[in-house]
């Protein structure tokens, strides 16, 4: 009874692997080793650094805030550079400095050890995350990147399931294990995309020419893109979304181990969870999603996400705080990668880079709001106000998905044509 269904699954499984070109798989193993060095630090990066310098949560948040300055800049510089270098150079510095600033983050003993290492680290993740979004967008035709972006996801999220329970037990020893952990995943994926992937920038077509315009315009580009409402208004409504999420993610682990006697271990178990709903239900809710409209699908879980943060205010115990957690999941698994497929539908092959650029902001963004804002109202108001005012931010963008009309995706420029997969 049972072989009939191993055939079939293994059957079904290499269907799948031949869906989609070998790089995309290189990328898929990849985001899981180093999603799991990663998820040992992030999760702990804010109890770490309030406990070792013993700041008020405000200042200690501003350090997020440094982080995502630093990832705005290099978002807007990311996207030209990407679109003129290629992908793989700029994910490869990324990576590498990525890892030095965990390694150099498990020896810091002030503050401004601190925020100069956060500034490394913000400077650095977003010059991958564009590249290897504009990269999967090169790689995979425009009808089948729903899925693409969704098993990516499941990547990141296994990594993320087993991140951070392997981080709270480092932690429970020694967070320089946890800092060692991260800097190696992140150097092994480097490794290998040194060593496999290949540059995926669209090739110009032999004869096109550029027009002047277009070569005044070819390092900064972005007064095209700032013009087309529909992609702008889109990346505005995904931040308020962002803002949400930076919110259970950077403060609810100080929030309820600071004020509900629940150990830092006990926290590690609700991103965890987090990766597993996301490991066993995303590709299916996929499936679902992707037959209905997309802004209307991110709309529903943009209130999925404001009932999750707000629901933070109300909660006591540990469960209660595990079941906001997985409400904030529901909502990602139809906002996250139904967001990632719209953006990259709307950008031009020869601009993706800046499109995803600007797309990318929204976290950095996110995260230079969020936290800073999180804490100024905790401080100020006490510490359930961050949680009504991020339910508050998750309403709005509901509305706003809601009044944005469905954009179409751009005529191919003839001047470019994509690599062969």
């Amino acid at each position: 009874m049972l072989w009939p269904l191993r055939l079939a699954m293994w059957s079904r499984l290499r269907r799948l692997r031949g869906s989609y070109p070998r790089q995309f798989w290189l990328l898929f193993w990849g985001m899981l080793i180093s999603s799991t060095g990663a998820s040992m630090i992030w999760p702990f990066l804010m109890i770490y650094v309030t406990r070792k310098l013993t700041l008020p949560l405000a200042t200690a948040t501003s350090l997020m805030t440094v982080s995502a300055v630093m990832g705005l800049t290099s978002s807007v510089i990311a996207g030209p550079i990407i679109d003129t270098v290629g992908r793989k150079r700029v994910m490869l510095v990324s990576l590498a400095g990525n890892a030095l600033g965990y390694f150099l983050m498990s020896r810091a003993e002030n503050l401004p050890a601190f925020a100069a290492l956060m500034a490394l680290n913000g400077a650095s993740n977003p010059l991958y995350r564009v590249g290897a979004d504009a990269m999967m967008a090169d790689l995979i035709p425009p009808h089948r990147r729903i899925d693409a972006y969704s098993l990516m996801r499941l990547a990141n999220n296994v990594g993320v399931a087993l991140g951070p329970a392997l981080g709270g037990l480092a932690a429970s020893i020694s967070f320089t294990v946890a800092f060692y952990g991260g800097a190696a995943g992140l150097l092994a994926f480097a490794g290998l995309i040194a060593l496999f992937a290949r540059e995926t920038l669209p090739a110009r077509v032999p004869g096109a020419g550029r027009a002047p315009a277009a070569r005044a315009e070819s390092f900064g580009g972005y007064v095209q893109i700032l013009r087309d409402w529909p992609f702008i208004s889109f990346v505005a409504t995904f931040s308020l979304v962002s803002i949400c999420a930076t919110l259970m993610w950077v403060l609810l682990g100080v929030y309820i181990t600071k004020n509900f006697a629940i150990t830092d271990q006990q926290y590690s178990w609700m991103p965890t969870t987090n990766a597993l709903v996301v490991i066993f239900f995303q590709y299916g809710v996929t499936q679902i999603s992707k037959r209905f409209r997309p802004l209307r699908v991110q709309a529903l879980g943009a209130l999925l996400y404001a009932v999750a943060v707000a629901s933070v205010a109300f909660g006591r115990s540990y469960w209660a705080f595990w079941t906001s957690m997985v409400v904030m999941t529901l909502g990602e698994l139809l906002v996250v990668p139904t967001s990632s497929t719209y953006a990259a539908n709307l950008a031009p092959p020869d601009k993706r880079g800046r499109y995803m650029g600007l797309y990318g902001l929204t976290w950095t963004g996110a995260q230079s709001i969020g936290p800073l804002f999180g804490g100024f109202l905790s401080d100020s108001l006490g510490p359930q106000a961050p949680w009504f005012g991020g339910g508050l931010i998750g309403l709005v963008a509901v509305i706003s998905y809601l009044r944005l009309r469905e954009a179409r995706p751009p005529v191919r420029s003839p001047a470019t044509r994509e690599p062969g997969i």
